[in-house]
C-alpha cells in the first residue's frame, strides 16, 4: 500500500474511534477507558511511524519547517496522552482533555494531509511512496502487536528530531 494512502486510513481510523467516543455516555467508563485505550494505541504507533519512517523520507529545505511544526503537533498529543493514562474516565477533567486531543489530532491531520502529502508526492516517486508504505505497515502492525500507549509518556520530553 502508498505510504500516504495507509497514514490517511490510520488518521480515518482514528476519526471514527473519536467519534464513537464523542456517542458515549457518563456512566460509560469502562468503555471510554477501552476507546480511549485504542485511540492511545493508534496514536502513538502512528505518529513513532511517521516519525521514523515518513518524516525523515521527506526531509528537503522547503519542507523543514513543516516537519518541525508536526513533530511539535505530535508532542502536544503525547503530552496529552501521558496525562490521560494517569487519569480514570471518571475524572471530571477526563473527557475535556479527550475532547483537545480530538481537536489537536484532527488540526493535524488537516496540515498534514494538505501540506505534508503535497510535499511527499513532489518528492518521491510511486515505488518510493509504495515501498515506504510497506515500512510504514510492517513497523505499525508491529508496534500494535503490543501496547504502544505505554511507551507515549517517555517520549514527552522533547519533540522527536527530524
Amino acid at each position: 500500500m502508498n505510504a500516504l494512502e495507509l497514514i490517511k486510513q490510520q488518521h480515518e481510523e482514528v476519526s471514527k474511534l473519536f467519534k464513537k467516543y464523542e456517542k458515549l455516555g457518563d456512566e460509560a467508563d469502562d468503555e471510554r477507558q477501552e476507546l480511549f485505550e485504542q485511540i492511545a494505541d493508534r496514536l502513538g504507533a502512528h505518529a513513532k511511524i511517521e516519525e521514523l519512517y515518513l518524516y525523515p523520507a521527506l526531509k528537503k529545505d522547503d519542507t523543514e519547517d513543516d516537519l518541525r511544526e508536526a513533530v511539535e503537533e505530535h508532542l502536544a498529543v503525547k503530552r496529552l496522552i501521558a496525562d490521560l493514562l494517569d487519569m480514570d474516565p471518571s475524572d471530571d477533567e477526563f473527557d475535556a482533555k479527550m475532547k483537545v486531543l480530538q481537536e489537536q489530532v484532527e488540526h493535524h491531520v488537516e496540515e498534514e494531509e494538505k501540506d505534508l502529502f503535497k510535499a511527499a508526492r513532489k518528492i518521491l516517486t510511486k515505488d518510493q511512496l509504495d515501498d515506504l508504505g510497506v515500512q510504514l505497515e510492517e513497523e505499525y502492525d508491529a508496534l500494535m502487536d503490543g501496547e504502544p500507549r505505554n511507551d507515549v509518556p517517555e517520549e514527552t520530553e522533547h519533540a522527536a528530531p527530524i
